[in-house]
């Protein structure tokens, strides 16, 4: 086990976690953006999904908190969320003010075209958020309880088991809020609940090889032990404060 890191490990540590910080707050902002378009896609002839499309780029976040979780540490995932909450915050103010301002007689967006496409962003935003505050936190705080229960062992189980778990209370608040507000119909509340949660328990089964690699080169790169945290050593921040 690695003692500590010296200061070009450091720095390289911290930008690569603010690289991941900053795919995981677009990643957020963008699925609260683009989450009117619906498709559906055709799983091998065994199931017909019916999803957003804002439902493609969220996954990724849960795999990067997995990712920060593993290599991190719980507090440094817990900040990447926060901040991904004061993002969807900002957001949802820019488009607020760009709703309440009036469009010129020549923009190829009018008003009323605005309105439609951004028009239930705000309502959305707020689904998102309080679904995301449930969900990411326990993804994270279920990540690490099954990280001390195998002793640092099994990823695949922590990393299937903490999605799956947080994925469906992220689909269910997030479908609940949105029927709620009027925004989609309750007819609608089974099949978007089915077909979302099913989606992104295949994308978390997909993705757990890239977590294993992503996982590999870290410890790699910064000669880290099995189940080790950068997030752990004390000298890591001290060196990242005197940067």
């Amino acid at each position: 086990m690695q003692e500590t890191l010296n200061q070009r490990d450091a720095l390289a540590a911290y930008r690569i976690y603010f690289i991941l910080g900053a795919l995981f707050i677009c990643s957020l902002v963008v699925s609260n953006l683009i989450f009117q378009k619906f498709f559906y896609w055709d799983f091998f002839g065994l199931y017909t999904f019916e999803i957003s499309v804002g439902i493609l780029p969220y996954p990724i976040t849960f795999l990067i908190t997995d990712l920060i979780s593993e290599i991190y540490g719980q507090k440094k995932a817990n900040q990447v969320v926060t901040a991904g909450i004061f993002a969807s915050v900002f957001s949802l103010l820019i488009v607020y003010t760009s709703a309440i301002v009036p469009a010129t007689e020549w923009s190829p967006v009018d008003n009323a075209l605005f309105d439609k496409v951004f028009g239930a962003t705000v309502v959305a935003v707020l689904a998102s958020m309080m679904a995301y505050l449930f969900a990411q936190y326990i993804d994270i705080q279920l990540f690490h309880f099954w990280k001390k229960l195998t002793k640092g062992k099994h990823l695949w189980l922590r990393n299937n088991f903490s999605t799956f778990f947080s994925q469906f209370i992220d689909t269910a608040t997030v479908l609940l809020l949105l029927c709620s507000f009027g925004k989609i119909d309750w007819a609608l509340f089974g099949t978007l609940l089915l077909s979302g949660f099913l989606f992104k328990v295949l994308i978390a089964v997909c993705d757990t090889p890239f977590l294993y690699l992503g996982v590999y080169l870290f410890r790699k790169r910064f000669k880290l032990a099995p189940g080790e945290e950068i997030g752990n050593d004390i000298k890591y921040h001290q060196q990242i404060e005197n940067l």
